[in-house]
């Protein structure tokens, strides 16, 4: 859903400007100029290109999180999570040449495509939430990265041909994905009880990292 408020004026000219030319070549006063805001109003509401991306991101999570479904759904859990991915793929299909252009350009940056990917595993962890798969944990983790990859390929699949081509391999990726955290989840129960010990024994407690979802998580975000 696109709004008439500064931000998604930025977002929306960011998107028009790299589906025109090779997003290397923009240039944040290209940004400005193509929204209608000075530069210094810009540099107020993102502080790089890869933030004005982020926000993207996060405006397509809305737009599907909006779209869930408000009864629950009884198809199995690789099925719920299909639909979910499938709109998603639904909502980027009129973005498809900005993407493209966008995703050449990270693929020249590391740091640049760290900090996407990042976003990318941001947005899979609610996508995971919305078909109702769990999250939490090792194998939890284990699920959102190994998702985020696999939503890689759907990309670049989608860049090379169309939606169906995506579809297809969404459709393998979830498969292949489903037998490697069956594994994970088998080996998970496996050793819990080793894990339960060694807590009991020596007090110890697995470290928490913290994870925030904003602007300044990427790496040019800052002054």
């Amino acid at each position: 859903m696109t709004g008439g408020g500064p931000r998604d004026r930025v977002i929306d000219a960011t998107l028009r400007l790299a589906a025109r030319r090779e997003f290397s070549d923009v240039t944040l006063s290209d940004i400005a100029l193509e929204a209608g805001v000075s530069l210094a109003d810009l540099r107020e509401l993102f502080p790089s290109k890869g933030a004005i991306m982020g926000a993207f991101s996060r405006r397509i999570d809305r737009e599907v999180l909006d779209a869930q479904p408000k009864e629950p759904s009884h198809e199995p859990a690789r099925e719920r999570l299909y639909d979910v991915l499938r709109r998603r793929l639904d909502a980027l299909e009129p973005h498809r040449e900005a993407l493209a252009s966008v995703s050449r350009w990270a693929a020249s940056d590391p740091l640049t495509a760290a900090a996407l990917n990042r976003e990318t595993v941001n947005s899979m962890r609610y996508m995971l939430e919305a078909a109702d798969v769990d999250s939490e944990g090792p194998v939890g983790s284990l699920k959102l990265q190994g998702l985020a990859l696999a939503w890689s390929r759907v990309l670049e699949d989608w860049f090379a041909g169309d939606i169906h081509d995506a579809l297809s391999t969404l459709d393998r990726e979830l498969t292949r994905g489903e037998r490697y955290v069956d594994r994970a989840e088998d080996f998970a129960r496996l050793t819990r009880p080793f894990y339960s010990f060694a807590q009991s024994l020596f007090g110890w407690r697995p470290r928490r990292g913290r994870d925030h979802d904003d602007d300044s998580g990427h790496p040019h975000a800052r002054a």
